[in-house]
């Protein structure tokens, strides 16, 4: 680890400015060791090799006792405090093997719940309404979701749609107050936070309630009559004694985990999407029409084949995160096993290391005219390109510069419902509404960035009104 350059500053000034200043901390070490590797303080105590994106097709080929992505999670979760799952294969090959898999299938269901949720939670805006987007997405995602995680019955009760979501708010909460929280005082102060003990309780409740449904299931199973759920929690079940879990309160943790998961990083993404479409209204009737023009192609239905048609937005998603990527870095991972490089630099046992996709994706080598926000800069790139570039631009796509997903074997396995849940909630509100900034606003909402995480600011409004027909 000595022979490793330094990088910002160390102690808890560095720690402090890590917190405030991080974007700046990535870009100007990717402009200094772009094609090399340095060592970082950060704000949790902890000392992070930053790769360049070069490395990465070496090092996603390594083993996970060499590499290991939930031992990084855990720490960036905070695991001991939050006592979030991160890893369980049985949600990864669940996910994997079902819900990608049936994805053709629940469309249409998928479908019908968007509708129905933004039915439920998006005002009438006849004329111009103020709505708190991120409170109101929130909601939205929660049903829609909850549908294919614990089906139709339950996911509209009041009590999963309250689990749901306080739980997914508590952990956000959680992490928060630790992460402000000098390293060397969390193992004695994190404990007592209110927020460590909302969270613990909010858990116990989302717990009481899960526990039951899923006891209850698994009793029928032993039914040969029994008529199986078809959602993400019974194929849970289905599969819970091939990867040895026996226990419904494990497998209750399972489906919170992918619940925050799912709920949290959808959101963002949306909320992200819909305040920059708010200031780039040029955007709105070509994707309309794009849309439209899918929809025509398919008989008015939203099917997969459908939403693959779906170019112009497809690309729109992709440049907003893009922009506005859920962290400043990614393909974290706890190194477990020495590690030497193509180049000859050694990267030792108890190191966590990271690529900056925030510089990354401003990196004018990469993305041409990158300070540029263009939101068909993919398309175009699908359109006037090959095959493989078709393949390498599309919204899901994790490649060494598309790292919104991760990349390797841990790339994200529900992007793939996630994407298609995205668009149909944003084909829905471009067909339904114009979009604009609340009082007048004429630039961006500005993002939130508390060290390596950027996110919307929850508490801005937009502002909805009918398309006039």
């Amino acid at each position: 680890m000595s022979k490793l350059p330094d990088f910002g500053i160390s102690g808890e000034k560095g720690r402090q400015e890590y917190l405030k200043s991080a974007r700046k901390i990535y870009t100007d070490g990717y402009k200094r060791f772009k094609n090399s590797i340095y060592r970082l303080a950060t704000s949790d105590g902890t000392t992070s090799i930053v790769v360049a994106p070069q490395f990465l097709t070496e090092l996603r080929k390594l083993p996970d006792d060499v590499l290991s992505f939930p031992k990084a999670v855990e720490e960036i979760m905070e695991a001991k405090y939050t006592n979030i799952v991160t890893d369980e294969p049985l949600v990864n090959h669940t996910v994997r093997a079902d819900l990608t898999t049936a994805l053709a299938r629940l469309n249409p269901i998928i479908c019908s719940e968007v509708e129905d949720a933004m039915k439920d939670e998006m005002p009438t805006c006849e004329e111009w309404t103020t709505v708190p987007i991120y409170t109101t997405l929130v909601k939205i995602v929660a049903k829609v979701s909850g549908r294919v995680f614990v089906g139709p019955e339950l996911c509209h009760t009041e009590e999963y749609q309250e689990s749901a979501i306080s739980y997914t708010m508590e952990i956000i909460n959680v992490l928060n107050a630790i992460k402000g929280m000098r390293p060397i005082l969390r193992p004695f102060l994190a404990p007592r936070l209110p927020e460590v003990k909302n969270l613990k309780d909010r858990e116990k409740k989302a717990k009481a309630f899960l526990e039951p449904i899923a006891a209850a299931r698994k009793k029928g199973m032993k039914d040969p009559e029994w008529k199986r759920p078809d959602d993400m929690l019974q194929w849970m079940l289905n599969r819970s004694e091939e990867y040895g879990v026996d226990s419904t309160e494990r497998l209750v943790k399972c489906q919170l985990g992918l619940i925050f998961a799912a709920i949290h990083t959808t959101t963002l993404t949306l909320t992200n999407i819909l305040y920059t479409l708010a200031v780039t209204p040029q955007y709105i009737q070509p994707l309309r029409q794009d849309i439209r023009a899918a929809l025509e192609n398919n008989d008015g239905v939203m099917t997969s084949r459908a939403l693959q048609q779906m170019e112009k937005l497809d690309s729109y998603m992709k440049e907003c995160v893009r922009f506005y990527p859920p962290g400043f870095t990614s393909f974290t991972r706890k190194v477990l096993k020495g590690i030497t490089l193509s180049n000859g630099q050694y990267i030792p046992p108890g190191a966590n290391i990271e690529t900056p996709t925030i510089a990354l994706n401003n990196d004018n080598r990469v993305f041409p005219d990158a300070e540029d926000f263009d939101g068909f800069r993919f398309y175009k790139l699908r359109k006037g390109g090959s095959t493989a570039d078709i393949a390498r631009n599309q919204f899901v796509t994790t490649n060494e510069t598309n790292l919104s997903f991760g990349y390797g074997r841990h790339a994200c396995p529900g992007r793939f419902f996630a994407a298609n849940e995205i668009k149909m909630i944003l084909a829905r509100c471009l067909l339904e509404y114009d979009v604009k900034n609340a009082d007048g606003v004429k630039e961006r909402y500005s993002n939130i960035e508390t060290g390596r995480q950027l996110m919307p600011d929850p508490t801005k409004q937009l502002m909805f009104r009918k398309v006039k027909a």
